[in-house]
């Protein structure tokens, strides 16, 4: 833990005026956690699983959350290949990129 940087974050604050003090902790507040998020999450999918009348979704959001970032990642991949597949182009070096 960085406790210089923690007292130096608190006399930062306290240096605030009370209407920035006001901004910051509605700034902070505005960004919850992930704990916080995932209890949302949570939350809602009790609601649809009560609404459902007790039949469970199929796959959890565990591994939800994880097909969501492969599929990221894929498109990532694919932009990047594609960007180097155009810069191979342009600078003459051969059709296939071997990307």
């Amino acid at each position: 833990m960085n406790i210089q940087l923690v007292e130096s974050l608190v006399n930062a604050i306290k240096s605030l005026s009370l209407e920035e003090q006001e901004l910051l902790g509605k700034k902070l507040k505005d960004h919850p956690s992930w704990e916080i998020a995932l209890e949302r999450i949570d939350a809602t999918r009790k609601a649809i699983y009560e609404r459902r009348q007790g039949n469970p979704f199929e796959t959890g959001v565990t591994e939800i959350i994880h097909q969501m970032r492969e599929e990221r990642n894929r498109q990532l991949i694919e932009v990047r290949c594609r960007r180097h597949c155009v810069a191979v182009r342009r600078s003459g070096r051969g059709r296939v990129c071997g990307y």
